[in-house]
């Protein structure tokens, strides 16, 4: 479940208190869980924590080893989570990776991930740079509104799907997709390229303003989820049709929240959400 929102927030707690700690020993409970990276646990012990930062629903944490950069990246995938040693768990037998540190407050970084749809890689700096370009698209924080243009003409891809599409948007997932869209008054399977600009320039500017206010509000705590700290995101009261079938839309339009059943369900209104198809611009290259 976590997107980009969760991600960020555990980024941020992390960089809060673990930047500048010592690895004093490393633990991984099922190797299975490193995805890739030839680098021995070895070259972690004593590495010094330089900095943590966020790449799509990924957190990246980098290391000093001597005078070398190392890096983890934790893929969270759909139930993956970050935690430290004082935050519980109702199935600890899930903790498959922990770094024990020396030098900050807390003792451990725990990756709790029941169902191990997201991964590990323990990557040096080239290795790193070819896998944050195999990835990653976009930010969509800091993508423009020409290279936004620019995607969406480039596709006749249901929209929906475009907006989760890690590697041309990296971060959006299926909860943040259903509720940009509604906001944006946009069906999730109207083609991209059929969308007016007017319209994509309102999308864009959605998409961020969600994101944020998500972020301030620590998340949406659906499910399993919470930040490393064990707090709950608050986001979820703010849901407007992500999980609200069969519910009166909040516009008051007299029309109830419809759910679409594909590779991930779609909430929406079909009354403020139309899927106007209009005649499609012709694909361009990405930019």
């Amino acid at each position: 479940m976590p997107e980009l929102p969760e991600a960020e927030v555990a980024a941020r707690q992390l960089r809060e208190r673990v930047v500048g700690a010592t690895v004093r020993d490393c633990w991984i409970g099922r190797e299975d869980i490193v995805r890739e990276g030839l680098l021995s646990l070895e070259q972690y012990r004593q590495a010094k924590i330089t900095g943590v930062e966020r790449k799509g629903k990924s957190v990246i944490l980098h290391f000093l080893c001597g005078k070398e950069p190392r890096f983890l990246v934790a893929e969270l995938g759909m139930t993956g989570l970050l935690l430290f040693r004082s935050t519980s768990t109702k199935h600890p037998h899930h903790t498959h990776f922990v770094l024990h540190l020396d030098g900050c407050s807390e003792p451990d970084i725990r990756y709790w991930n029941p169902r191990r749809f997201g991964r590990l890689s323990l990557l040096d700096q080239a290795g790193l740079e070819r896998y944050v370009a195999r990835r990653f698209g976009y930010d969509p924080l800091t993508i423009s509104h020409e290279q936004f243009l620019c995607v969406l003409r480039a596709t006749r891809s249901r929209l929906k799907s475009l907006l989760m599409h890690q590697q041309v948007i990296a971060g959006i997932g299926n909860i943040y997709a259903n509720e940009i869209l509604f906001r944006s008054c946009l069906h999730p399977n109207q083609p991209s390229n059929t969308i007016p600009e007017k319209s994509i320039v309102r999308l864009h500017q959605v998409m961020g303003e969600v994101l944020r206010e998500a972020i301030a509000m620590g998340g949406s705590s659906v499910r399993d989820y919470f930040a490393p700290d064990g707090t709950e995101g608050q986001y979820k009261s703010r849901h407007l049709v992500y999980a609200k079938a069969g519910e009166p839309c909040p516009n008051a339009c007299g029309t109830v929240i419809c759910r679409s059943v594909g590779e991930r369900s779609s909430f929406y209104c079909p009354t403020c959400q139309r899927n106007g198809r209009r005649h499609a611009t012709r694909p361009k290259k990405f930019h």
